[in-house]
């Protein structure tokens, strides 16, 4: 890759970042939909609670940025993210703030990165591949998520998760 990747057409980049954006709203859709007693869930013993799935994902998010494009990290001092990358909280509305909080730090990084000219600083060959590894990773733990839920006699049925999640994805907007 040459020093300052190419900027993508603007009506490609603003795909790729609905894409982004889609994903978390399906990821807060998802929190927002859990069952009583949800967050506490495991698939087994010594696994990490829904809870934890939900704020592992968002220290993720957190830890790239500061790494990969620091000028867009949050205001976490280094020091106290492993504490928080496990954290069982307890308020999904506190979760749900959380997640949209560190998804505007995705994208913020990559966008910025993208109209800067500018490559990652640790990690990735092009800062769109972040974005890809967050949808990824967020996808690997939306299914464990369901799959806890399952376990521990909570199915989200086809036909509730088909609106939130699916729909989501396929949905045209009205542009």
């Amino acid at each position: 890759m040459s020093d300052t990747p190419d900027t993508p057409d603007p009506g490609l980049l603003d795909a790729l970042l609905d894409s982004w954006d889609r994903n978390n709203t399906i990821l807060v859709n998802l929190l927002h939909a859990l069952p009583e007693g949800g967050l506490e869930t495991r698939p087994m013993e010594g696994s990490p609670s829904v809870a934890e799935l939900f704020t592992h994902i968002h220290y993720v998010r957190l830890v790239f940025v500061s790494e990969d494009a620091p000028e867009f990290a949050r205001d976490v001092p280094k020091q106290d993210l492993p504490k928080e990358e496990w954290m069982a909280e307890r308020e999904t509305g506190r979760i749900a703030e959380m997640l949209k909080d560190s998804a505007k730090a995705v994208r913020d990084a990559v966008n910025g990165r993208l109209q800067a000219g500018r490559e990652m600083n640790l990690h990735y060959d092009h800062p769109i591949l972040l974005l890809q590894h967050m949808i990824w990773h967020e996808g690997y733990h939306h299914g464990q998520i369901k799959l806890a839920l399952k376990l521990a006699g909570h199915p989200i049925s086809n036909q509730e998760a088909g609106p939130i999640t699916w729909r989501v994805w396929m949905n045209k907007t009205s542009k």
